[in-house]
């Protein structure tokens, strides 16, 4: 693995992590919000380019506003009313969107610069990085300690995530990775384009918010019916009441899962170019988003697609979906894997 001085930011050395993947694949990463600054992929003739929306600079990800490519905490995705309670305690957080509270705040894991080393891992050297975050950090109650670890893994193309966490007294945890991505690997272009799998049966519809509401629904005869490939844009425009809420698509879909560990959550393949990203991943839910606010240059209306992996947003408010809360003498641990190829099939 490779590494060079990137900048500093209140004091801390900033480094830019190159880690090879197999298969002609690599992954620029940053330990400043963990952030995924650029993944090189081969097209189906082996001509590589950068799939990741990014930044060329430290300076870019400082005043970044759209969450782009960093680890998100400590919790993903919209918390409504910007508080939660926990053991009779009610835990007031900052109000980042509208009334809302969205991926850990205004700081949140994405504005911090974490500690990196370089760990040998089952598939090669991987990069660990690590943050304390502090008790009442945006709000939220206790000590905690992270650790994600960026590695290769056991298929050429393979950028695994593995999040742990722990902490002294009881919180919430829902870590992900919001990068960006468009297979064409031409900046600014739309990924309209590419086609799409998700696999899932259900989802939960939100409100004007973006909030889910609490109810489970099958996808079954919506637009959010992506059991099946399909371009996104296909009916990303569509009258249904869940798209207009949405500006396009930016929901929380409920994974086919028969049982523990890694599931195939989700398929995009460009099919002018045959780049395909699989995401595998432990979470029982995945955002998928169409960068319907994305605005400006480098990076355009609809030029990006997020799939984060996740506890279901607004989890807090529900108790029949999957519990966000993390205790102590309990850890926190999920993984998800980035799998990128070339003109392959369905890999379940």
């Amino acid at each position: 693995m490779e590494s060079k001085t990137w900048g500093t930011h209140q004091g801390k050395e900033v480094y830019l992590f190159t880690l090879d993947l197999g298969g002609g694949c690599s992954a620029w990463i940053t330990n400043y919000g963990g952030a995924i600054v650029s993944v090189y992929a081969p097209d189906r003739q082996g001509r590589l380019a950068d799939v990741v929306l990014g930044y060329g600079s430290l300076d870019g990800y400082i005043q970044c506003t759209s969450s782009l490519g960093v680890i998100v905490g400590r919790h993903a995705n919209r918390i409504e009313n910007a508080e939660f309670e926990l053991a009779g305690v009610t835990y007031k957080l900052a109000a980042n969107d509208g009334r809302n509270h969205i991926h850990g705040g205004p700081k949140g894991f994405g504005k911090v610069v974490w500690e990196a080393k370089s760990v040998e891992t089952e598939f090669g050297e991987g990069l660990e990085l690590s943050y304390c975050s502090p008790d009442g950090e945006e709000g939220y109650p206790g000590s905690l300690k992270v650790k994600v670890t960026y590695r290769p893994g056991e298929r050429p193309g393979a950028l695994c995530m593995d999040y742990e966490a722990e902490t002294d007294r009881p919180t919430v945890v829902n870590l992900t990775n919001h990068a960006y991505f468009n297979l064409s690997g031409e900046e600014g272009t739309s990924i309209l384009d590419h086609e799409l799998a998700i696999y899932a049966d259900f989802f939960t519809p939100i409100n004007s918010e973006g909030l889910p509401v609490g109810e489970i629904l099958q996808v079954e005869g919506t637009p959010l019916d992506f059991r099946k490939k399909k371009a996104i844009g296909a009916e990303i425009d569509s009258d249904h009441e869940q798209i207009k809420l949405g500006r396009g698509y930016d929901h929380n879909w409920i994974l086919n899962r028969r049982g523990p560990g890694l599931v195939l959550a989700a398929r995009a393949e460009q099919p002018e170019t045959g780049r395909a990203l699989e995401v595998w991943t432990t979470k029982p839910g995945i955002q998928f988003y169409s960068g319907n606010f994305l605005t400006g240059e480098p990076h355009p209306w609809r030029s990006g697609f997020c799939l984060e992996t996740q506890f279901f947003p607004n989890s807090l408010r529900f108790p029949h979906f999957p519990s966000a809360v993390l205790y102590p003498r309990q850890r926190y641990r999920h993984s998800t894997v980035y799998q990128f190829s070339a003109g392959e099939g369905d890999a379940r």
